[in-house]
């Protein structure tokens, strides 16, 4: 898919965003959020300009997709940078050559980041509907009402995460980090074949949650093997190039770093966070990030910590309260079960939060998964008022653990 193309798609969307504008601004009704059907009647009056569905958020409406009128595209490589690809180095990937073979077949920019629910991290995909579909299999890429639910601003979370993704009662999904999250529906339960992609949103989402823009190329590499067009990639740019292949059989792929770039508020705390699997669900963070936002300090009750730089005032300041008001035995020292520890959770290949070194575990025998625990809720009440968000009331409890939900100041 050349840039071009996607250009053209852009400003063809931008027309039609317009027209469902002046719709809703006539007073259009185009039902409730999170309505349980989705029209496919086109709104626009405008031949030019492609149809627009009744959009479940028209503040967050695209065009409307067509019917599929595109080959599908089999998912071998995903390119992923800290920002966006410029049209310069898309050029020089969809020209690469293996031998006397065209490495690129198709290519499909997309923005890429992710996002926290209840200390796990999972990806997500600003996408151009018409053209992302093309590589998402083909039970996904012929399911018209998806795209079209992804036009008009919902959600669309892989159908394997149904049972863990904490929707609310009318559908929706908190997406974002610590306090900087936003309510978004979900319009589908997907069954994209993307891997490395729990959920997908259009481009104006993108914008709103703050993903960098076009960051991302999602490639088919057609006749070529993807290992020898990954390796002509890598001599590009200092770019994570992940084998989508190796991805689905395993998990992961350890011969490339992966990069995260969390949306809401831990963007600021993490920053670009760059790391390596090295086995045993371990993995190993970029030595230039550890320098720069781990730290070890002496703190009141549990002693010697290890965490992220950003969260070390405000946890200070939460566990002196404790101290003083006379609560520091409702803590035990001996069961805190640290901080910041860059592994994957058990039996997964997803991180948490304390990967970053922005969530602790304390009085751990008492306060397992799945119960009420029996920490002390003036323990707790402290905790979040210094900023911290606690497991315990989660749909899926975790009693024991606090994280960063925002930033306090102390005074």
């Amino acid at each position: 898919m050349g840039l071009a193309r996607r250009r053209a798609r852009t400003a063809a969307a931008v027309l039609a965003v317009g027209a469902a504008a002046v719709l809703a601004g006539c007073g259009a009704d185009s039902g409730p959020p999170g309505g349980s059907e989705a029209s496919t009647e086109p709104a626009a009056t405008d031949s030019s300009a492609p149809p627009i569905s009744t959009a479940a958020d028209p503040a967050h409406a695209v065009a409307a997709p067509g019917p599929l009128d595109t080959r599908l595209y089999g998912d071998d490589l995903l390119v992923v940078s800290d920002d966006t690809l410029s049209a310069e180095l898309i050029d020089q990937i969809e020209a690469i050559e293996v031998g006397r073979t065209k490495g690129v077949e198709a290519a499909e920019p997309l923005s890429y980041a992710q996002f926290t629910v209840e200390n796990k991290l999972y990806n997500i995909a600003a996408v151009d509907p018409a053209g992302y579909r093309a590589f998402t299999g083909q039970d996904s890429a012929e399911w018209q009402e998806q795209w079209e639910r992804i036009a008009g601003g919902e959600i669309a979370v892989r159908d394997t995460l149904r049972d863990r993704m904490p929707v609310d009662e009318d559908g929706f999904l908190e997406v974002g980090s610590g306090k900087t999250t936003y309510r978004i529906h979900v319009g589908a339960w997907s069954p994209a074949e993307v891997d490395v992609v729990d959920a997908m949103v259009n481009d104006r989402w993108g914008e709103e949650l703050g993903m960098p823009e076009g960051n991302a190329l999602l490639i088919n590499t057609g006749l070529a093997s993807p290992q020898d067009v990954r390796e002509e990639i890598e001599k590009l740019e200092d770019l994570s190039v992940t084998a989508l292949d190796i991805v689905a059989q395993s998990g992961i792929d350890p011969d490339t770093y992966q990069t995260v770039i969390p949306v809401g508020s831990f963007a600021d705390a993490v920053g670009v966070f760059r790391y390596t699997p090295i086995g045993g669900g371990r993995v190993e963070p970029d030595p230039a990030w550890v320098a720069s936002h781990i730290v070890t300090e002496q703190m009141p009750i549990l002693g010697s910590m290890t965490c992220n730089k950003h969260m070390m005032p405000q946890l200070r300041a939460a566990l002196l309260e404790i101290q003083q008001t006379g609560l520091a035995d409702e803590i035990n020292p001996d069961e805190y079960a640290g901080c910041y520890y860059p592994r994957f959770i058990a039996g997964s290949t997803t991180l948490s939060n304390h990967s970053y070194g922005l969530a602790i575990d304390i009085n751990t025998p008492g306060n397992q998964r799945g119960t009420v625990g029996d920490l002390d809720r003036g323990v707790v009440a402290i905790f979040k008022k210094w900023g911290f968000a606690w497991g315990g009331d989660w749909s899926y409890t975790d009693p024991m653990h606090f994280e960063l939900d925002h930033i306090v100041e102390p005074g």
